[in-house]
């Protein structure tokens, strides 16, 4: 039986449960009524069930569907407003015990360069990031207890937050590596990290098993579970997702959906991200052994019924979607997107052939800057924020802020001030003319008082050659 709270994979992922989850939403979603009730109860902005998602994502009235996209769109800015969180990710090392039959880092993979950075190397490809204008990255590593133990991902975190470059540093570092114990994560946490981000790939468990055949990966318990012992030491901000196109979209949303809800019923607080990935090309790695990778409507679909679903959770998509494809994601629900990013070990350093150790292919390839600049002239607001990592707000503490709608009251001010130390110290004359301009008509968003006063305060010291302020 479905049992949310429970701290044993399989029944907070019941596969039985998900077939009835289907099956009801097959013969449930051409029941308009009820589907309407679903969105009036969704308008409600508190969130809907695993059943009622799949019951939208079925639904295929064409006014219904408009309604949903309409009504993510809604909630999006009525959470998060037009700010569009930015990052890049870091690949440490590529070495990898797994057997991932998606990955190219996958150990029987012999034509792909093994790579791994020395603290000298992660310095430098730090100063490079900076020196493009990012403050938050997301470190990535392969599994491998040998080339890359725990004492090398906590080094290394060291070394991100120590490098300075032209008077700015790295000011949040997330990590995404692989299932681990409570003592491990007790660590990562005392060493500073943001959000904990580890991606199931797929909830069902017999796909899971076929697709990492080999290597400590290959436990669907201890992977699955890894979440809960990530709260149990102390990561109280943690970041979920699948990779769409290994399985069944259906069964992936709803198990997506059947995690956060037992997140929150042990932890009182759902996942802080969810990721949206799709399968894509890579070395050793061809769309012709996956089936199930998804086309652009349905993946759509999916990002709209999903912050419908769970609208206080922050949605990331990443270079593996295209920039026509990222700018109707926006429109959807998505949050946080990366920006001039590299896949590859070593990548924003080595400019020549950078792309022998990648994990997979990127489709948006723009720089930083110009990536900026496309968010402020389709008014968004670029925000390099960090602020509530650095003044405590993780956990439930944010979750009960950004539930209330009180949230923007710090993320508002927080973007602003990070956007324009970015004008500042990086943008382009044209991107930096196009962000004074969304400065100036987004503080007309900020109700007059003292957090108004404050952040025009700040926003003149920021250009008299202060930085770092947050509220």
């Amino acid at each position: 039986m479905y049992n949310p709270s429970s701290t044993h994979a399989d029944e907070f992922i019941d596969h039985a449960e998900i077939l009835s989850t289907l099956d009801e939403a097959a013969r449930e979603s051409g029941n308009l009524e009820r589907v309407k009730a679903i969105l009036e109860k969704a308008a409600r902005c508190k969130g809907i069930s695993h059943r009622e998602a799949a019951i939208l994502l079925d639904c295929n009235d064409p006014e219904l569907e408009a309604q949903i996209f309409a009504l993510a769109e809604k909630i999006k800015q009525q959470f998060y407003g037009n700010r569009i969180v930015l990052f890049a990710p870091l690949y440490l090392s590529n070495y990898c015990i797994n057997g991932c039959v998606y990955c190219p880092y996958h150990l029987k993979n012999k034509t792909l360069p093994r790579k791994k950075l020395s603290q000298e190397e992660i310095a430098e490809e730090v100063r490079a990031l900076i020196r493009t204008g990012h403050k938050r990255l997301a470190v990535e590593a392969g599994e491998d207890p040998v080339h890359n133990p725990l004492e090398y991902i906590l080094e290394s975190i060291k070394t991100i937050y120590s490098v300075k470059e032209g008077g700015n540093s790295i000011r949040r570092v997330n990590v995404n590596i692989a299932a681990t114990d409570v003592e491990s994560y007790r660590k990562l946490k005392n060493a500073g990290i943001g959000t904990y981000i580890l991606f199931q790939e797929t909830y069902n468990r017999a796909e899971y098993e076929k697709l990492h055949p080999t290597g400590p990966k290959s436990n669907y318990a201890w992977h699955t579970e890894a979440m809960d012992r990530a709260q149990e030491g102390g990561c109280d901000d943690v970041g979920i997702g699948v990779l769409f196109g290994l399985g069944g979209y259906r069964y992936e949303l709803v198990g997506l959906l059947m995690h956060a809800e037992h997140l929150e019923a042990r932890f009182g607080v759902g996942p802080h991200t969810i990721s949206m990935p799709r399968i894509c090309p890579a070395d050793d790695v061809s769309l012709d052994n996956f089936p199930d990778a998804l086309p652009d409507a349905i993946f759509r679909k999916i990002v709209a019924v999903l912050r419908v679903a769970v609208p206080y959770t922050g949605m990331i998509i990443s270079t593996r979607e295209s920039a026509r494809m990222r700018a109707q994601l926006l429109a959807c629900g998505v949050s946080q997107i990366s920006g001039g990013s590299r896949t590859s070990v070593g990548g924003y350093t080595t400019e020549e052939r950078h792309d022998e150790t990648a994990q997979f292919d990127v489709s948006d390839t723009r720089p930083l800057d110009e990536v900026v600049r496309w968010l402020l002239e389709t008014d968004h607001i670029p925000s390099f924020c960090t602020a509530c990592y650095r003044e405590g707000r993780t956990g439930d503490r944010f979750m009960a802020l950004c539930k209330s709608g009180k949230i923007s009251l710090c993320c508002t001010p927080n973007a602003l001030m990070t956007l324009k130390e970015y004008l500042m110290d990086y943008a382009s004359p044209q991107t930096r003319a196009e962000g004074e301009r969304l400065i100036a008509a987004s503080l007309g968003d900020i109700p007059e008082g003292r957090v108004r006063e404050k952040t025009i305060e700040r926003l003149a010291r920021i250009e008299a050659g202060e930085r770092d302020f947050r509220f």
